[in-house]
């Protein structure tokens, strides 16, 4: 009798205390483990779609890092150097001295920074949107090109309290905002899921939280010049702007591949569910015979 497939009632949800904060995750599945970092303006929530394919291969473990969604919001900590350090000890605290790791958006700058601060616990990375921290997005102009990308967010983000005064209970129109802009498909994230990351952003602790993974950024970007180049393969996905992936990741890697999600724009997991899982499964499993259907 073929197992009943894993839906979003059936995810188990978990917290650890780990590096001094209280982190939330959500896990399924069995097999080797693979960790899942979101992006902003969203939440674990975002890899709804994906879970059930991937557990079918790997045991899945979505953290909310530092700031984000049920995890805890301290009022430092969010340089990627830290949040890299909470994720490697929420893998240890679970059991796994070695995990596969994924992240999109800013769950991308974590991965890479755990993928270069633990190389010995990371078997394969995957990132996009960008990717790793680098000058690329520091060369995104403030007045986008009209093809180009609107980054309008990496500056009002690090500013010094106006983001909470302005947002506060209003986050729904930056969510909004971002999918209608920043996506191909913006039907993929439905109703249901707007309200469900509106409600996660809409405190003034949340809206704070989102200001430290930006405000840190040009310190990460010169951190992140001083690593050395990965030795692990490396997968990086990439929609409407893979050319900006490309640029930012192209010689961080001595193994690197880079792959078209086709009709994607920024928030392939949700736009692209099933092509992104495929890519994934075949990348962090060595096969290209690996997504199999729904029972």
């Amino acid at each position: 009798m073929p197992a009943t497939p894993a839906t979003p009632e059936s995810f188990d949800h978990g917290f650890a205390h780990v590096n001094g904060v209280r982190l939330h995750y959500v896990s399924s599945g069995s097999g080797e483990p693979l960790v899942l970092l979101p992006g902003w303006p969203r939440t674990w929530w975002q890899y709804r779609s994906m879970i059930p394919l991937l557990t079918r291969h790997f045991r899945v473990i979505v953290c909310e890092y530092r700031g984000m969604g049920e995890s805890e919001k301290p009022a430092s900590g969010y340089d990627k150097t830290t949040m890299a350090h909470d994720v490697h000890a929420l893998v240890r605290h679970l059991g796994y001295e070695r995990v596969n790791i994924a992240g999109e958006d800013v769950g991308s700058w974590i991965a890479y920074f755990f993928a270069a601060l633990f190389p010995e616990s990371t078997t394969r990375l995957a990132m996009w949107e960008p990717g790793a921290p680098t000058d690329a997005l520091g060369a995104i102009p403030a007045l986008p090109a009209r093809d180009g990308p609107n980054a309008w967010h990496l500056g009002f983000n690090q500013l010094d309290g106006l983001p909470e005064r302005l947002l506060a209970g209003r986050y729904r129109s930056v969510v909004d905002w971002s999918v209608d802009q920043l996506t191909t498909a913006p039907e993929a994230i439905d109703e249901k899921s707007r309200e469900i990351y509106a409600r996660a952003y809409d405190s003034v602790e949340a809206i704070r939280a989102v200001s430290g993974w930006y405000r840190t950024l040009r310190e990460d970007i010169r951190v992140a010049a001083g690593f050395p180049r990965l030795t692990m393969p490396v997968l990086v996905p990439g929609g409407r702007y893979l050319s900006l992936a490309r640029a930012s990741n192209e010689h961080l890697a001595a193994d690197i591949r880079f792959i078209e999600i086709p009709g994607a724009g920024h928030f392939l997991s949700e736009e692209q569910p099933q092509p992104l899982s495929r890519e994934l499964i075949s990348f962090f499993t060595g096969r290209t015979d690996t997504l199999r259907q729904p029972a």
